[in-house]
């Protein structure tokens, strides 16, 4: 079966779950509120909803969007921005073994699933890229009824991971304020 999160009759052609969960993709759809949206239909009353959105940086989020989208322009983008950024990549993971006194490099497949080097290509070509606040997801799931029950913060540019419980019934919608604009 294949569909997608954007369709919002083929998600209430699944009917609903206990678990609904989705890390790391919804953000890469190209209308990401739109999919934050849709994922709640199949998520059944007292049911739990497991999401991870990239950590909305400001600038820096907004810069890696520029080379994210050059990236997947054409070859010839592609070819200089790995030329530029694989360097890159490699001395922040060498600087982060050398300050974490752990070798970063190795048993990355294992850990991650991809070699290092597919997972940097994987990072510059993942794209759309739309990134959040944790307040804003807060705000967004917390008024259609959802409980934040964990929240692990990236407090950088990789996911916010969050689980909600789904009890609309039972709850009276707060928004938590930031000082930043949505």
């Amino acid at each position: 079966m294949q569909g997608s999160v954007l369709d919002p009759d083929f998600l209430k052609s699944l009917g609903t779950f206990d678990i609904t969960y989705s890390w790391g993709v919804l953000h890469h759809t190209g209308d990401m509120w739109r999919a934050l949206e849709n994922i709640v239909i199949p998520v059944a009353e007292d049911g739990r909803l497991f999401i991870a959105i990239y950590n909305d940086q400001g600038f820096k989020s907004r810069l890696w969007k520029k080379v994210k989208r050059a990236y997947c322009r054409n070859s010839i983008s592609r070819t200089l921005i790995s030329t530029i950024f694989y360097p890159y990549l490699f001395l922040r993971t060498a600087a982060s073994s050398l300050v974490s006194k752990k070798n970063l490099f190795t048993g990355y497949r294992k850990k991650r699933g991809m070699s290092i080097v597919h997972d940097w290509r994987d990072w510059l070509g993942g794209y759309p890229f739309e990134v959040a606040t944790t307040t804003e997801i807060f705000n967004f799931y917390n008024s259609r009824g959802f409980i934040l029950t964990r929240l692990e913060s990236s407090c950088g540019l990789g996911n916010n991971q969050f689980v909600f419980h789904f009890q609309p019934a039972a709850l009276k919608p707060l928004q938590i304020s930031s000082n930043r604009s949505p």
